[in-house]
Parts: C-alpha cells; sequence; structure tokens
C-alpha cells in the first residue's frame, strides 16, 4: 500500500485544490489536477516494474541506462476516471488501454445500489501488469465488478489499483476480494457516509470534471 500524501509533497496542493468547492467551480483546473495527481502516481508505480539493461547512441558516446521491459495495461472506468487516466498515460506513453463503463445504478430506499455495466473494451491482458484507475474508491463494488469482467481477457500477471482518495471501507473490500494486488493511494479518507460517498472526498469527480448529468 503506498499512500502519496503519507509524505508531505506538492501532491498535496493538488488534493486540496480538487477538494476545494471555491477551486473546483473551475472544471479545466479540476481535469488539470487530476491529471497531475495521475502522473505523480504513475512515476512512483513505475518503481515496481521490471527494466532490463540497454544503451543509447548520443551524438557524444554509447549511454548504458535500464529501460522498461513491458509497458502496463492502463484499464479506465468511464467517465470519471478519464482526466485520472491521461496522467497515466503521460507517463507510460506506450500503454495498451482498456475503457470501462461502469457506474452506481440508482439509489434504493435504503440507499443500497446495484452496479451496472454498458460498455467494455480490453486489449489482451494475459502475463501483463494492469493498472485499474478510478479517482474515487467509495464502496468497491464498481472496482470489482470491472476486474472480475477483465479476466475474461486473460489472467494477468500483476494487479496496480491506483485511486486518488479512497474510504477505509473500500480498500478493506478490494483487499479481501483481491488480495494480490497492490494499492497506490492520494489519500485514504475518514469513512463512507449514509450513501455510500467519501466523507470528507471532493463530490462527484465526473460531474465536477464534464457537467453535471441527467
Amino acid at each position: 500500500m503506498f499512500i502519496l500524501t503519507s509524505t508531505n509533497t506538492i501532491a498535496n496542493h493538488f488534493i486540496a485544490e480538487l477538494r476545494d468547492v471555491n477551486i473546483q467551480q473551475d472544471s479545466m483546473r479540476f481535469r488539470k489536477n487530476m491529471e497531475r495527481l495521475g502522473e505523480v502516481l504513475a512515476y512512483e508505480i513505475s518503481k515496481l516494474l521490471s527494466y532490463q539493461p540497454a544503451s543509447v547512441q548520443t551524438p557524444l558516446a554509447i549511454a548504458n541506462t535500464n529501460l522498461l521491459i513491458q509497458q502496463p495495461v492502463l484499464v479506465t472506468i468511464l467517465r470519471a476516471s478519464l482526466p485520472f487516466h491521461q496522467g497515466f498515460l503521460n507517463v507510460f506513453d506506450r500503454a495498451e488501454n482498456a475503457f470501462i463503463g461502469a457506474y452506481r445504478g440508482k439509489h434504493r430506499a435504503d440507499e443500497t445500489f446495484d452496479i451496472q455495466m454498458d460498455y467494455l473494451a480490453c486489449p489482451d491482458l494475459s502475463h501483463k501488469t494492469i493498472i485499474l484507475i478510478d479517482p474515487m474508491l467509495a464502496t468497491g463494488k464498481s472496482l470489482i465488478k470491472s476486474y472480475e469482467a477483465l479476466l475474461t481477457y486473460g489472467k494477468p500477471a500483476r494487479i496496480i489499483i491506483a485511486v486518488a482518495i479512497a474510504s477505509p471501507e473500500g480498500i478493506h473490500f478490494l483487499q479481501t476480494l483481491i488480495p494480490e494486488a497492490n494499492f497506490f493511494v492520494g489519500t485514504i479518507d475518514e469513512k463512507l457516509n449514509e450513501k455510500f460517498y467519501i466523507i470528507p472526498g471532493l463530490g462527484d469527480a465526473g460531474d465536477l470534471a464534464y457537467g453535471e448529468k441527467l
């Protein structure tokens, strides 16, 4: 488990602006902060991946280095994840990508809900590292449903879950069902409320990035 805010960095400013109700009025800045947070987490994740020796011809001589053996597959849950996903794609710029349309259905009288899934486009995942990207980890139900659907495209070698803001309940739920996963989290908040939204959270990331939906 890597928690970005466990160390003071400039990423604290990105998360603070994502939460701030006044700065949130600027949807372009909201998207940019989510993208920058994705870039920071992608850099940290890159430390886990496998490298091999390589050489590069400069204008003056040969430079020895270590280069990534295989780019991960970036898996994004539409639509809220798109700016966050772009940050990862800026870093892993040769990565394959998968896109999933998964979202909360209508809340029932007791505030429970089902996860709807309408879309899935995915490459072969066999023996690859996949990064499941979602800005908000509340209950974890949409991530689990997405992960189960992805397994029909092959068994990955490594699973990494990357979120901007998580609830303790969502983390526990995913750790129970996908114990082999590595977690890279911007910050872990206090709890879920009675409607299963993260407190203090930041609101609806999709609406803040792209406008309210009906």
